[in-house]
């Protein structure tokens, strides 16, 4: 049996909507006897410390969030993490390339990310794993070291989003149109990846 490990991040200051950004699944076997564990990442964006109850501070009360807590329970919670650029495309492409933005050029709303700088999905790669980004990217290049994308054209729409997704069109044409809010649209794109 494998064990999924779950991690909760947040980049920025300010409570906005969450939005899934799931960045590595699946697992191959590294041996019989060990297999990697699944890893799925959920980014907030703009989603405080303050509102996760995990962290017990003066929001937790205000509005409760059992859900993250429990997946944060259930995996791994950051207690001396920081961002280092309140913005959330700067973070984004910090998480993705292991660089400071300073390093990466990525300083502001109007980042980008070359595939082939986009390390985070490429060294997962070389561990075994299959990679996929659903929900929020904002970083303008395709996602193309992921195995697999759907994406937010932008920042997105919150209710009836459109997506951009991995197909035989060059990015960004294949795009598909949904319908609901997009926390849902995006929960039930990627749960429709992980079963298929």
């Amino acid at each position: 049996m494998i064990k999924s490990k779950l991690m909760v991040s947040f980049s920025n200051v300010g409570l906005f909507i969450l939005s899934l950004f799931i960045v590595l699944a699946s697992c191959s076997t590294t041996s019989k006897k060990q297999a990697n564990p699944n890893i799925i990442y959920i980014m907030a964006d703009d989603h405080t410390s303050q509102a996760f109850g995990i962290y017990g501070s003066r929001l937790a009360k205000l509005n409760p969030t059992p859900n993250l807590d429990k997946i944060a329970n259930e995996g791994i919670i950051f207690d001396n993490a920081f961002c280092n650029n309140a913005i959330c495309t700067p973070s984004r492409a910090s998480i993705i390339t292991g660089q400071y933005p300073q390093s990466n050029g990525v300083l502001d709303l109007d980042g980008e990310i070359a595939p082939e700088r986009q390390y985070l999905p490429l060294e997962m790669k070389k561990l075994g794993y299959q990679t996929a980004i659903i929900g929020k990217w904002h970083l303008e290049e395709e996602p193309a070291a992921f195995d697999f994308y759907t994406v937010l054209p932008g920042q997105g729409k919150y209710f009836d989003p459109e997506f951009i997704t991995t197909g035989d069109k060059p990015w960004p044409d294949n795009r598909f149109q949904t319908e609901g809010h997009s926390t849902d649209v995006i929960t039930n794109l990627a749960l429709d990846w992980f079963e298929n």
